[in-house]
């Protein structure tokens, strides 16, 4: 099975970030903390490598967050920096605010010295059910943006005024064309940033039991007991057809809404 995913919308989604960049003055790009480095998106990085970049690592709620702290001083420069943030925690955006006027930092100070107080504009940019819509919703203090726990909810850009000075435009979850490393669409696939109806849950399954034994095998024995397979798991919930045939499908499906809901523990693939 190969994943690759890229709508119409994405590529017109690209092209609308690359016009509106040039009105915004920091790029807050939202990462997914069960995947950090594999939820980086090439396009993305192209579009905004000359722009103030805060990084939000979002979900650390679900995830290994020694092992994320490994991967963040990548994150941080001269022009970046990064937070740690769960977004479904509401009144927790003040740190997100403060850290984006202090990359603007210098547009302030101009606009002081005439007297004026800027107007900050941002853009929130990432992969596809990574959480920003909600973290949208957590800044301006109320829903502004349509949310969900699939891939592909928000359609369109669209400019929202937080308060404080802060202008921000939402855009559409992006992953971008060929997605050559194979290892890296799977784990997009497994967080949700892939649509669903593409998949084969019973190859991605698999593949996901066996990696989380490698790289999380207490947590994997605790769910699953000694289940060694695909198989074993169906056989263990007694996921079986209306025939007698085990349920793979459903098998696997519920192994990756398993690593999905935080049922298994917190983990991060990369």
């Amino acid at each position: 099975m190969k994943i690759n995913w890229f709508p119409g919308h994405m590529n017109k989604a690209l092209r609308d970030i690359s016009e509106n960049l040039k009105k915004v003055d920091v790029v807050t790009y939202v990462l997914d903390a069960r995947i950090p480095l594999s939820s980086v998106n090439p396009s993305l990085d192209r579009l905004t490598q000359n722009k103030p970049v805060l990084y939000v690592v979002n979900k650390i709620d679900m995830a290994d967050e020694k092992k994320v702290k490994a991967f963040l001083p990548q994150f941080r420069s001269e022009r970046s920096d990064y937070v740690l943030f769960n977004s479904t925690l509401l009144g927790k955006s003040e740190v997100i605010l403060n850290k984006i006027k202090a990359l603007a930092k210098e547009k302030i100070e101009k606009y002081a010295k005439k007297g004026v107080k800027a107007s900050i504009r941002t853009m929130v940019v990432g992969i596809p059910n990574c959480g920003k819509s909600t973290l949208v919703n957590n800044l301006c203090k109320k829903a502004k943006t349509v949310t969900g726990d699939k891939a592909g909810v928000t359609k369109r850009g669209q400019w929202l005024f937080v308060g404080e000075g802060i202008e921000i435009y939402d855009t559409p979850g992006t992953l971008y064309p060929n997605i050559e490393n194979q290892d890296v669409a799977k784990k997009l696939a497994y967080v949700g940033s892939v649509r669903d109806e593409i998949l084969d849950f019973v190859e991605l399954g698999e593949e996901f039991l066996q990696t989380l034994k490698k790289i999380y095998p207490a947590e994997t024995a605790n769910r699953y007991k000694a289940a060694q397979n695909l198989t074993e798991i169906a056989q263990l919930r007694k996921f079986v057809l209306s025939g007698g045939e085990l349920d793979l499908e459903r098998a696997g499906k519920s192994l990756i809404d398993d690593f999905r809901k935080g049922r298994i523990g917190k983990l991060t693939l990369d």
